[in-house]
């Protein structure tokens, strides 16, 4: 049988989409780095199926391993199918371990729509929203604060607005 986990290797996108969204509820769609452009664009994941399973944006993660962002991205499922409000474009507490600060900025989707090919195949016509998680450097400083480590800047660019 093997390790396979769709059932079948040839699906279209939209059948594996909805075999994973209908097995888990959502999904994370890892895209690899542009290493073709100058500067790089870095690495991302997107989920796809929050909408429909939480009634809340998909969510962005730029920079991270494919597992890690999928880690991330299973902590805010988690809490949103527990019933937790997250707020969307202000610094939340209680996502990441130690108390660090997080965000939720949104993410203007017909700008960067050629970012989520996978999720607007799947939503059709059908409008949906994108929020970018953001992540703390080692020192719990997020991107647009000036503590934030600079080797960092160009692996954590911002798709949306900082909260004020």
């Amino acid at each position: 049988m093997g390790d396979d986990v769709f059932p079948d290797r040839s699906m279209a996108l939209r059948d594996k989409l909805a075999w994973m969204i209908e097995t888990n509820g959502w999904l994370l769609e890892p895209v690899a780095a542009t290493t073709s452009t100058d500067p790089p664009f870095p690495g991302y994941g997107y989920t796809i199926g929050f909408e429909q399973t939480f009634g809340f944006a998909e969510v962005v993660i730029l920079g991270l391993k494919p597992v890690a962002a999928k880690g991330l991205a299973g902590l805010i499922a988690d809490l949103l199918g527990g019933g937790t409000q997250i707020p969307i474009g202000e610094l939340f507490r209680g996502l990441y371990d130690g108390e660090q600060r997080a965000a939720l900025l949104p993410v203007e989707v017909g700008a960067m729509g050629a970012m989520f090919e996978s999720a607007t195949a799947w939503y059709g016509d059908a409008p949906y929203r994108m929020v970018q998680l953001v992540w703390p450097d080692r020192n719990g400083w997020l991107p647009w604060e000036p503590g934030f480590d600079p080797a960092l800047v160009g692996v954590q660019l911002l798709l949306g607005e900082p909260p004020a």
